[in-house]
């Protein structure tokens, strides 16, 4: 069964990633319902992480989709 717009929830977590070429990637990735921000790492099956509201070297604000295989730690933000 498929969800719909209306039935989901969109819920962004704060989050820095450390990737494999040294880069350090802040932004905000979507967990959904009732997902913890590890699940995106080691349930989800998509080889990408898709985070929006990105600062990354001179880009601000953009989306980005990062390989999975090229993360080298991620760490969410604690509130």
């Amino acid at each position: 069964m498929e969800k719909s717009a209306e039935n989901y929830k969109a819920e962004y977590k704060n989050i820095t990633i450390k990737t494999t070429d040294g880069s350090t990637i802040y932004g905000k990735i979507n967990i959904g319902e009732k997902e913890r921000i590890s699940d995106i790492f080691t349930s989800n099956k998509s080889l990408f992480v898709v985070m929006v509201d990105v600062s990354y070297k001179e880009n601000v604000g953009k989306t980005m989709f990062i390989n999975k295989r090229h993360i080298v730690w991620a760490e969410p933000e604690e509130l």
